[in-house]
């Protein structure tokens, strides 16, 4: 016997009992061996539309109308996707069937059931198809237009200058997300990834402004750009090392859109040589003054440094204290005289003669003196002024031509006597400094021959000239070495 006939026999008093399938049912035959369709499923949302109607009409006596018969093919094709129902369970009364009693009436109940499915097959199922189908095409469409929806829609997380917000957007780049928020971008600032870069759900974007910072280091003044928010961090990015530098605002100070202004002195080694002795030492001072109070070196008078004292002392530098000391002297020196020559016709051309002798004049001049670590410098003259003027020389100078001859002493040979006296030359003088020129000439005879000045300062002419008178006065006797050379 099959499973679906054991159900039907237990049925006989008229409990529904479940027929094996999940589906309870009133005493219908399943396809026992000998059996026609396969056993009854109901579908939840067809039990709407074909079972409701017969259902609601039933009655459990065997004169009522024939029950209502789900084909199994129809219920096959909805089964794997659409739940089951339980009729007990949704308050329904499940159609009553025949009792299985004499063999004619069985076999009656049976045929009349077969027939009653058969005409109610197709109607059911093209109704139902003719239903399904629409829902199912709003049901694809709006599944794939939400598929879409969402697949487009990405999650962001978006960090300005250090605030972080979480935002859904539909952008395709971290360019369309900025201008969709709003977030403006300067050529100073930062943005990871850049702005070309695509989106995807879950992506990171940092937006960092751009801050001038106007900057003083070691002196030098320059401004930059950065994007850190504090000082200490610009310094980092800047690549300055601040350890024991001086800084004129706190390493933690904000720096704001606007920009901030920063005087930063780094740690430097100086040394100063000072008496001596060298010193070296780590300061920050922004002058040379100031490291020098800091070194502990003071300055009395004059003394300074080998580097300006309001300069910038670098790292590595070697400053040098000069110890000075001065002191000024007085003296007098003397004022050249000039020289006022006038032209007389009475002297032989080339005779000069002196009418007054001139005098220098007197200068008294104030010097400073300075000592530099015991080395003494050039004296500096600071202060001068005139004592005595002085007296200008007054010297007549001779135009008149010479005689060519005297009489009585051309025939004689002049040129062996002034190279027996003195080598032919016109400037010399003894060394006694008594004799002077061609022909050796005291002053006292050079004067009296005429003759004005120093022999030796007279042209050779005019010695030729003189020496001749002075032969035709005396003969050769005022030579009387050279004499004979005549």
């Amino acid at each position: 016997m099959s499973r679906a006939q054991g159900s039907h026999r237990a049925a006989g008093a008229g409990g529904v009992r479940d027929s094996g399938y999940g589906v309870p049912h009133d005493g219908v035959r399943g396809s026992g061996p000998g059996g026609g369709h396969a056993p009854t499923v109901v579908d939840a949302r067809l039990a709407d539309t074909v079972l409701a109607p017969s259902v609601a009409g039933a009655h459990p006596t065997a004169a009522g109308p024939a029950p209502t018969v789900v084909d199994a093919r129809l219920a096959q094709a909805y089964a794997p996707t659409l739940p089951y129902v339980d009729l007990k369970g949704a308050g329904l009364t499940a159609p009553a069937l025949p009792r299985q009693g004499a063999p004619g009436t069985a076999t009656g109940g049976r045929a009349q059931a077969r027939r009653a499915a058969r005409r109610r097959r197709a109607a059911p199922r093209a109704d139902g198809l003719r239903r399904l189908v629409p829902q199912a095409l709003v049901v694809a469409f709006l599944a794939g237009g939400t598929a879409a929806f969402v697949g487009a829609d990405k999650a962001v997380r978006l960090t300005v200058d250090g605030e972080p917000r979480t935002l859904h957007t539909f952008a395709d780049d971290v360019a369309e997300l900025l201008d969709d928020e709003g977030v403006r971008i300067g050529p100073h600032d930062l943005v990871a990834p850049g702005p070309e870069a695509g989106l995807d759900s879950g992506d990171e974007v940092v937006v960092r402004y751009g801050r001038p910072l106007v900057l003083t280091l070691d002196g030098h003044r320059r401004t930059v750009w950065t994007t850190a928010e504090t000082v200490e961090g610009a310094l980092r990015q800047l690549g300055v090392r601040a350890t024991g530098a001086y800084l004129s605002v706190s390493r933690s100070a904000a720096i704001g859109r606007t920009g901030l202004t920063v005087d930063m002195r780094t740690e430097r080694s100086v040394t100063f040589m000072a008496d001596g002795r060298e010193r070296t030492l780590r300061t920050t001072a922004p002058t040379v003054r100031e490291a020098l109070a800091d070194a502990g070196i003071a300055l009395h008078g004059q003394d300074t440094t080998s580097v300006p004292m309001e300069s910038f002392p670098r790292d590595g530098q070697t400053i040098t204290v000069m110890r000075i000391t001065a002191t000024r002297e007085t003296r007098d020196e003397p004022v050249p005289h000039a020289v006022e020559r006038t032209e007389d016709a009475t002297l032989f051309a080339g005779t000069e003669v002196v009418e007054r002798q001139g005098e220098p004049g007197i200068r008294r001049v104030t010097y400073g003196l300075r000592t530099v670590n015991g080395v003494r410098h050039k004296p500096r003259r600071l202060h001068e002024e005139i004592v005595r003027e002085p007296v200008a020389e007054r010297i007549r100078v001779g135009t008149r031509r010479p005689p060519d001859s005297v009489a009585g002493a051309d025939g004689l040979d002049w040129d062996a006597l002034a190279r027996c006296e003195s080598g032919g030359r016109p400037g010399a003088v003894d060394p006694s400094g008594t004799y002077g020129g061609l022909y050796q000439f005291d002053a006292g005879t050079w004067r009296s021959l005429g003759g004005s000045g120093r022999p030796e300062d007279a042209p050779a002419a005019e010695q030729t000239y003189r020496a001749k008178k002075l032969y035709v006065q005396r003969g050769a006797s005022p030579w009387p070495h050279c004499g004979r050379r005549l």
